[in-house]
C-alpha cells in the first residue's frame, strides 16, 4: 500500500512563512527518501489539506500521514484537524489518513532549542 505525506502548517499572509513550511516538506522528502510529500495549511495558504489529499491521489496513494508543522496540541490540531480528516476521508470513500503528534515532547525539538541557545550571536550592546 502506498503512503503519502503531508507536512500541514498553520498558514499566515506572510508568504514566506508559508514557503518556510512547502521547504520543510521538501526537506522531508529528501532527507527520508520519500516520494510523496505535500505541504498544506490550515488557512491563508495553498494548498489546502483537501488539495493536498487530491494531489497524492493523483499519483495513486492509498494512505496518508498527516504530519502536523505545530508545536503543541492546541485547538487546531484537538478540534479542527479531525473534522477536517474526517470531512476528507468520508469523501474519499473512507480514506486511510492518519495524522502524527506536533512536535512538542519530541527530543530533536530540544536539539534545536539547545542549538538555538547556545549559537553565538554578535552582541548589539557596545556598552
Amino acid at each position: 500500500m502506498s503512503i503519502g505525506f503531508i507536512v500541514f502548517g498553520h498558514g499566515s499572509r506572510i508568504e514566506s512563512a508559508n514557503e518556510s513550511v512547502r521547504e520543510a516538506a521538501r526537506e522531508l522528502a529528501r532527507a527520508g527518501g520519500l516520494e510523496h510529500v505535500e505541504p498544506a495549511f490550515l488557512e491563508l495558504g495553498e494548498p489546502d489539506l483537501e488539495g493536498a489529499v487530491s494531489r497524492l491521489l493523483a499519483h495513486g496513494i492509498q494512505r496518508i500521514r498527516v504530519i502536523p508543522y505545530f508545536l503543541t496540541l492546541g485547538t487546531h490540531l484537538e478540534r479542527d484537524l479531525p473534522r477536517i480528516v474526517a470531512d476528507i476521508s468520508s469523501g474519499n470513500n473512507g480514506l486511510a489518513i492518519e495524522v502524527t503528534a506536533p512536535l512538542d515532547g519530541h527530543p530533536g525539538l530540544i536539539r534545536a532549542l539547545l542549538d538555538r541557545a547556545t549559537l553565538s550571536l554578535p552582541c548589539s550592546d557596545k556598552t
